[in-house]
């Protein structure tokens, strides 16, 4: 019996979690998480997302952080159970998502298994985490998750671990939820932003480029102003992509390819980046060059103003030499109102770029081939999705087509990962999109690699009753690596495999099949999906055969004519 006025450590826990706004837990539970599952039974705050593997929950608490910016919350068994949450808390933690994950424990008071399924899992924990602990007494509980909460949440959002024992769930405590305190980001220092006003209006052609850090609902409106006041033209990252609606006239294009693209002949036409949100996880859309001889502008290199939350991480290609830092919001809303636009900018052969980029994208998109051709499956998807419905890319080669030709209107319409890259977030993303936005069309694009290394979740998807879209591209290999060996001018061997019947599989779990027999099939069968109510899976041929020719140098070849 408790003792008058306490209560069980795990109650606790739930009631700490319901004070920080938690709305789902997402996970396996197993028997050493069953005090925590009894006391979450009784919690009519929090839902639980019963899933069919660990990793597919954890990227669903992730993708909750990336939409909300508040703490996903994920859980799962000691051993097993926690091993398969680490491509998850990767993903999280590279790609800049909260998200809390909470595991069980065998009692480390007294023990009577030995070592039997016993790993130290917060050691593991501990590189791809911002804060791991292990719950050692039931009163420590509030500080511990609101810190967790507190780090998940502070900038650079990213992934934290608790590890919650099976004792010490069953203790007793009188401890109560600490409450969450406001806090706001510093604003940037006047005078750094007035050294950036005056190499942007001192510059000759400035750009802007926009990275995952700006992918922030107040940063997008911030620098919507900023581009309408100075004319000056943008370009994203791949985790940049609908900050600022691609439809804009001064839209440069997406850095989707390492180099040589359109986009980035724009930005060496530059004499002035300001980079804003760049976090070095991601492929950098513009090279640096330690020297006096660059190619840029007058034979000088460009000057480069960081814009973000914290200082440059400097690596051999980024060493910027202004950093503007602070809340990036606040930053660019200082540089906006402090700067004059000047006459002599000029713009107008960065443009022609993307003038040239569209017109090659358009004429490839025009090709009705069957297997589908990928620019021509990527205006596809685009002519079928409304103008908030959201796309949720796993990792593949087609997700360099997507970045290039899909045009975001929206900000978080197009999550891709450009992070970790990791393969099986797509199903699970996807997924997490329709619980949180249930009016708004969601498609899954993933690549029949990538589809099976989760397709046991789409019973998860079913079973919430879910309204997706589940786009697979066929071409029975890894697509990807089969494209990067032909760069390299390896041999094609030993990247493909066989596959089962997607629309059989699809509907073994309850789901709705189709296979894809021609471009205007596809057409029909997207719009029939996206107008369907139900879990829907297209199995869609795919024709990568000239991925490599103009991908690796067809465009770079093109480019370099302008």
């Amino acid at each position: 019996m408790a003792e008058s006025g306490k209560q069980k450590a795990s109650d606790l826990f739930i009631e700490c979690l319901e004070a920080e706004g938690c709305e789902y837990i997402f996970g396996v539970p197993g028997e050493e998480n069953l005090d925590f599952l009894d006391s979450l039974s009784r919690s009519d705050k929090i839902k639980l997302v019963l899933t069919r593997h660990e990793q597919g929950a954890g990227f669903m608490a992730s993708t909750y952080g990336r939409h909300t910016g508040k703490t996903g919350v994920c859980v799962a068994t000691l051993g097993p159970g926690a091993t398969n949450f680490v491509t998850a808390a990767a993903y999280a933690q590279l790609g800049g998502m909260p998200m809390l994950m909470i595991t069980g424990q065998k009692p480390i008071k007294k023990s009577k298994q030995g070592r039997f399924q016993i790993l130290d899992v917060v050691s593991m924990m501990e590189p791809i985490t911002k804060f791991t602990h292990q719950l050692a007494s039931a009163d420590n509980i509030p500080s511990r998750v609101r810190e967790a909460y507190r780090l998940a949440e502070e900038e650079k959002p990213g992934a934290v671990h608790l590890e919650l024992p099976e004792d010490i769930a069953d203790e007793h405590t009188d401890s109560r939820p600490i409450p969450r305190s406001l806090a706001r980001r510093p604003s940037a220092e006047p005078k750094a932003v007035r050294q950036a006003v005056e190499a942007i209006e001192a510059a000759k052609a400035p750009v802007l480029v926009i990275g995952a850090g700006a992918n922030r609902k107040m940063t997008g409106r911030m620098l919507r102003q900023f581009v309408e006041k100075t004319g000056i033209p943008f370009l994203t990252t791949q985790m940049g992509k609908g900050v600022i609606d691609e439809r804009h006239p001064l839209f440069l294009g997406c850095a989707a390819l390492s180099a040589g693209d359109f986009v980035h002949r724009a930005v060496e036409d530059s004499d002035c980046i300001i980079n804003v949100g760049h976090d070095v996880i991601e492929k950098p859309p513009f090279f640096m060059r330690n020297d006096q001889d660059g190619d840029v502008g007058d034979d000088s290199p460009p000057t480069v103003i960081h814009v973000s939350t914290k200082t440059a991480e400097v690596d051999p290609v980024y060493f910027p030499q202004i950093e503007v830092i602070g809340d990036i919001a606040n930053a660019i809303w200082q540089i906006k109102e402090d700067i004059v636009p000047q006459g002599r900018w000029q713009f107008d052969h960065m443009l022609e770029y993307h003038k040239a980029e569209l017109e090659h994208t358009g004429k490839l998109a025009e090709d009705a081939r069957f297997p589908i051709f990928p620019p021509h499956l990527v205006q596809q998807v685009r002519d079928s999705m409304p103008e908030d419905g959201i796309i949720c890319l796993d990792n593949g080669v087609y997700k360099i087509w997507f970045a290039r030709g899909y045009t975001a209107y929206l900000p978080n319409t197009v999550l891709l990962d450009n992070a970790l890259a990791t393969m099986g977030a797509g199903l699970p993303s996807a997924m997490m999109s329709a619980m949180l936005y249930p009016e708004r069309k969601v498609m899954a694009i993933c690549g029949d690699g990538g589809f099976m290394m989760n397709d046991q979740e789409m019973e998860t998807a079913v079973r919430l009753g879910l309204n997706l879209t589940v786009l697979i591209l066929n071409d029975s290999s890894y697509g990807m690596i089969r494209w990067k060996q032909a760069n390299m001018g390896f041999e094609d061997w030993g990247l493909t495999y066989g596959n089962p019947d997607f629309v059989k599989f699809a509907e073994s779990f309850g789901a709705h099949g189709h296979r894809i027999e021609s471009s205007d099939h596809l057409r029909e069968t997207l719009a029939h999906c996206r107008d369907t109510p139900g879990v829907h899976l297209i199995d869609c041929p795919v024709d990568y055969s000239e991925n490599d020719q103009i991908l690796n140098h067809h465009i770079k070849e093109l480019s370099k004519k302008l």
